[in-house]
């Protein structure tokens, strides 16, 4: 066997991305755990101070800062003229703006060309709530559902609590109802099912699946991680 075949069947370098007000070090554990599958991958350094200036639906384009320079650095490391981009909760729709072509905040990322895949774990790719109109109200009327036809798009959401206005269940519930609009439905626990797939995309629902890493079993756990890490 070549040198160039070895290099050919090598999985592309992967870059994860956290969720909202989360830093990199929660992510770590699912960054070594797809090292050891053979998925070489890095986790964009955030710290959870560093989302403050995006509260309140203000410009996300200090944390697309961070995700561009990770990728360029990623790309580096690798030799690598692609990553792919694994995202949780609200880094599945903040990296559909990295990956257009239009201006966001008077600068377009041009991130298309640097990603094969973007990957979504438990991302509200709509909501209501008031504080995400601007930003993803931007996303869905841009780059609506799996745009690009050249990017494949895998979401994974988790069916693990139904909503309902129990005390157990009654933070998901409200989630639920200010994401898509009702409260009684499955989902992880925050994001309801049916606003963490998109039309075209490659859609996984994986049974008992949490959002958080604290509540149990969660997209980040091995078990989940190999099944989701099949379409890397």
């Amino acid at each position: 066997m070549t040198n160039e075949t070895i290099s050919l069947a090598m999985p592309l370098p992967s870059i994860i991305l956290p969720g909202y007000l989360a830093g990199s070090a929660d992510y770590k554990p699912m960054a070594m755990t797809l090292e050891h599958l053979g998925f070489p991958t890095a986790v964009v350094p955030l710290q959870w101070w560093e989302w403050l200036p995006t509260v309140g639906g203000r410009s996300i384009a200090p944390i697309l800062e961070k995700l561009d320079r990770a990728i360029t650095d990623l790309q580096k490391q690798h030799n690598a003229s692609q990553v792919n981009i694994i995202a949780h909760s609200a880094g599945g729709w903040i990296s559909r703006i990295y990956l257009g072509d239009r201006p966001y905040y008077q600068k377009i990322w041009h991130g298309r060309s640097k990603v094969a895949r973007l990957v979504s774990l438990g991302t509200p790719h709509r909501s209501l709530e008031p504080w995400t109109v601007k930003n993803l109200g931007f996303v869905n009327e841009t780059y609506p559902q799996a745009f690009y036809g050249d990017i494949t798009y895998v979401c994974v959401a988790g069916k693990a609590v139904f909503g309902d206005r129990t005390f157990k269940n009654w933070i998901a519930y409200n989630s639920y109802a200010l994401t898509c609009g009702t409260g009684a439905t499955w989902g992880d626990g925050i994001t309801p099912i049916q606003a963490a797939h998109l039309l075209g995309a490659t859609n996984l629902t994986l049974d008992g699946v949490h959002h958080s890493p604290r509540s149990g079993v969660w997209y980040g756990s091995e078990p989940i991680i190999r099944e989701w890490a099949a379409f890397l």
